[in-house]
């Protein structure tokens, strides 16, 4: 099945899911779409199974918080940051509820994390102004990285890259190999004042860079240019919340939720806007992914909600 606009229009929250008594900060699906984790602000990690649509089980982080929770390649374990206490990021088994390991060195929040899509590595950007390249294999940090403003990042597609957004006016992209002779490109954008960069994505082909804020916008740029091809807006945000946005896994459309439980879809090539779905959420819509294998997304609040096509075009 292929994704059109009209399938995208079709789709609907097939169930919701009650976990949470919080805000639900983060969720990242298995590479094989097979599950996802959810981190919330009540302190819970809920691990739902997709296939058979239902939450499999919770764990706690009672002490340190959760946020920013991602699988990393071997089956049941994550690693995630904390917002309580301390700054450190946490490598944890599921499988026994176990800490696997600590990653400990920033000392102001965490505010990206990102996995390696080919091997054990893994970046975090901190408002410390740092972004620090870990392995899952060694607590010490592999390489560090000194900013003028507090950055966003992430790994392209292939492992090989990784860009990081700086004080929400700058693109940098480092080759991993040897990032610490500094960027091999920078793409300077205009600065916006209403608002701040809270994540950047790259799409699956690695040919579109997405850039989300907490204002009322987002940007889609070249990966190789630095162009800035769209800007979408048009959706709620007024509370400047954190909302994530993403890119359906063929890299053609972005979507976003909003503060009114709407969702707004656009293609991604010629901007224009192909969807406006109501998933009735309850609060704003933090976070929002398309599952990498499957026809289906979820989208959360403290809600957590399973959508499915209505059609097969």
């Amino acid at each position: 099945m292929k994704l059109t606009d009209n399938v995208l229009r079709s789709f609907r929250v097939a169930k919701v899911f009650r976990e949470n008594s919080d805000k639900i900060n983060c969720f990242d699906f298995s590479s094989n779409g097979e599950s996802i984790i959810s981190s919330s602000d009540d302190d819970s990690l809920v691990l739902y199974d997709c296939t058979e649509g239902k939450p499999k089980r919770t764990l706690y982080s009672k002490k340190y918080g959760v946020d920013l929770i991602r699988y990393t390649h071997a089956a049941n374990t994550v690693v995630y940051s904390s917002n309580k206490i301390d700054d450190t990021i946490r490598y944890l088994s599921l499988h026994d509820n176990k800490y696997i390991r600590y990653f400990p060195g920033h000392n102001k929040r965490v505010t990206s994390l990102s996995m390696s899509p080919v091997d054990d590595m893994f970046i975090s950007g901190s408002s410390d102004k740092t972004i620090r390249l870990w392995d899952l294999r060694s607590p010490n940090c592999q390489g560090l990285m000194h900013l003028q403003g507090k950055p966003v990042c992430s790994f392209d597609p292939e492992g090989l890259i990784f860009a990081a957004g700086i004080n929400s006016e700058m693109v940098k992209l480092y080759d991993l190999r040897s990032f610490d002779k500094g960027p091999f490109a920078t793409f300077k954008l205009q600065y916006d004042r209403t608002c701040e960069w809270t994540g950047l994505k790259f799409s699956n082909d690695g040919k579109l860079i997405l850039l989300s804020t907490n204002g009322g916008a987002l940007r889609v740029l070249d990966a190789f240019k630095g162009a800035v091809l769209h800007s979408f807006g048009g959706y709620n945000n007024s509370k400047c919340v954190n909302l994530e946005a993403s890119f359906t896994p063929d890299s053609q459309f972005v979507m976003i939720g909003s503060e009114d439980g709407k969702i707004h879809v656009w293609n991604a090539e010629n901007g224009m806007k192909v969807a406006l779905l109501d998933g009735k959420h309850t609060g704003p819509i933090s976070c929002l992914q398309f599952n990498p294998k499957f026809m289906t997304f979820a989208s959360a609040c403290s809600n957590m909600a399973f959508w499915l096509p209505t059609i097969d075009d």
